[in-house]
């Protein structure tokens, strides 16, 4: 049996997995102030009557260490940047300290300048008067050599934890990417952690001892064990769960849309001849480009919970949420007010739902019928109005999915799939602002925990090799060993292969998952002189996100 638990802002989804099979569901509010509390109830109902043996793992997705950043509520973080000349650091500055230093690794991993030890304690003791207990140390070419990267943190790991290295979030060259990502996954560390032990502590309660998997960005499943030590790859994983639940319920080779209308968001997102897009660099964390891999996706701060009001005679829609609906004690009208008022929803007060659209009624002048209408109308045509915006963007561009960029393609969606708590009452809806056939599955209101549950594990690695030195690096795993000059492309195919493998292996997949691929190789000649003295090879080798398990036709129209 599978466990997959989705944790977003308003409610904690969940759903019980045997073979494929959805036996149960569970949905409890979110207690933002108690995420335990929120976990054990959600898991209670869940695993009642069922032996604790009986589950074999248990998928998260949390928004925690998205909130965090959201909320403004991160650790600090003292950042030790070694940038080397050609490129002003002011804009890499993005810690509460920051440090630039003056060491240096060239691009093919030689070292220029050496670090200056005085300098490295001059940063910690800079960190340690401001309180600062969480570092980063990036340098510009740490994926060709890591060898300052290392040095430095043998320096600070007895005064600082976390200490994130550069090389280690990404095999990806882009220095500015590193910079940021690497920011990030200390400054969501301690966060991440205070989660994690919660989870541990609730499944141990209840003597489940299953393995623990946490959703990423990118579609994929990773061990608790690598999460906390990267907690970055987990910023929008909700999102994530949204797409991957979408795809167990419906099989096509068509362009579409995909929303998961949540009480606080709605996520959309979007497919490429059946193929959830993808974020080619990385997501952008607020201001900040990072090498995060993601399905692309974007939230529009419209859901079922958010504010209604009537301004100078227009009715606005969010992108607020100022607590539950009117008819569930609430501070203000809601589309889901709407619902109730219509009769759509068989939830809280009718009565105050009535009056939540009194209140948008009157200045209006409409009765309440034709308001609660107006509501669900002009919440759909929202989504319709974002999706546009987005897909004019996207068209723009490449347009790049989990498996290829294709070349030229424009989307035109065919169809919109809709999960979450309003689908199946906003679904006509959407269909007559969309004009194309609009479809919720079966277990909308739990696609997303579905979509956690049956994820596959992912992780990609990059093979760097240097004939010429006789070096051979995978920045991702920190192995860096010695080569013959003959070794060949087709020898650096092979073990990057194996060694992705492995690293599935360790972050949880089981054997049937691991299927690597092959998603970039190059060669170049290294010329001295007028002569070859070796060769530069990169292969870049990836798990791309996939399903344990389809339930297609699970659907309606």
């Amino acid at each position: 049996m599978i466990i997959g638990l989705d944790m977003g802002g308003t409610h904690v989804d969940a759903v019980l997995i045997d073979h494929g099979k959805i036996i149960k569901t569970s949905k409890i509010p979110t207690e933002p102030n108690n995420l335990l509390e929120s976990v054990w109830k959600t898991l209670k109902p869940l695993i009642a009557g069922v032996k604790p043996d009986e589950i074999e793992r248990v998928i998260l997705s949390t928004t925690i260490c998205t909130n965090a950043i959201v909320e403004e509520k991160t650790a600090p973080v003292g950042m030790i940047i070694e940038s080397g000349p050609g490129l002003p650091c002011d804009f890499l500055a993005c810690g509460q300290e920051n440090i630039f230093t003056e060491g240096y690794i060239d691009h093919r991993g030689r070292e220029v300048s050496p670090i200056n030890s005085a300098e490295i304690n001059r940063a910690s003791n800079a960190f340690k008067d401001k309180n600062i207990s969480a570092c980063a140390v990036v340098g510009k070419f740490s994926v060709r050599n890591p060898d300052h990267e290392i040095k430095i943190y043998d320096m600070l790991k007895n005064d600082f934890s976390p200490v994130t290295l550069g090389h280690t979030v990404s095999g990806k060259l882009n220095f500015p990417r590193r910079v940021f990502t690497s920011y990030f996954n200390s400054a969501v560390y301690s966060t991440f952690s205070r989660f994690s032990n919660s989870i541990v502590y609730a499944l141990k309660r209840e003597k489940i001892n299953a393995k623990l998997y946490v959703l990423k960005a990118d579609g994929g499943t990773m061990g608790l064990e690598s999460a906390e030590k990267f907690p970055v790859n987990t910023i929008l994983s909700g999102p994530a769960a949204s797409i991957m639940g979408g795809q167990a319920f419906f099989n096509t080779s068509k362009d579409g849309v995909f929303l998961d209308i949540g009480g606080t968001t709605t996520d959309i997102a979007f497919l490429a001849d059946g193929v959830p897009l993808f974020e080619p660099l990385g997501i952008k964390i607020g201001e900040y480009p990072t090498l995060v891999r993601a399905l692309y996706s974007v939230s529009m701060g419209l859901g079922g919970d958010s504010e209604v009001r009537v301004e100078n005679g227009i009715l606005h829609i969010g992108p607020y949420r100022k607590g539950s609906p009117m008819a569930l004690g609430g501070p203000c009208p809601t589309p889901t007010d709407a619902m109730i008022a219509q009769g759509l929803l068989d939830i809280g007060s009718k009565e105050k739902a009535v009056d939540a659209m009194k209140d948008i009624a009157g200045p209006l002048d409409l009765n309440i019928q034709e308001a609660a209408s107006l509501v669900l109308q002009t919440m759909a045509n929202m989504i319709k109005e974002k999706v546009d915006k987005l897909l004019f963007e996207i068209n723009s561009h490449p347009v790049y999915t989990v498996k290829e960029l294709l070349y030229g393609k424009k989307i035109n969606p065919e169809f919109v799939q809709v999960i979450g708590g309003p689908a199946k009452i906003l679904a006509p809806i959407l269909e007559n602002s969309f004009k194309i056939p609009c479809f919720y599955p079966k277990f909308y209101e739990a696609a997303n925990a579905v979509g956690a549950a049956l994820a596959k594990t992912t992780a990609e690695i990059t093979v760097f090799v240097d004939t010429a030195q006789g070096t051979l690096l995978v920045p991702e795993i920190g192995l860096c060993k010695k080569i013959e000059r003959n070794y060949t492309l087709e020898d650096a195919k092979l073990l990057a292969v194996e060694l992705l493998s492995k690293q599935l292996s360790i972050l949880g997949a089981e054997a049937g998952e691991i299927q690597p691929e092959i998603v970039e190789e190059s060669v170049f000649n290294i010329v001295r002189g007028f002569y070859t003295s070796g060769k530069n090879m990169r292969i870049r080798v990836q798990a791309k996100p996939g399903l344990l398990y389809e339930m297609w036709g699970d659907k309606d129209a």
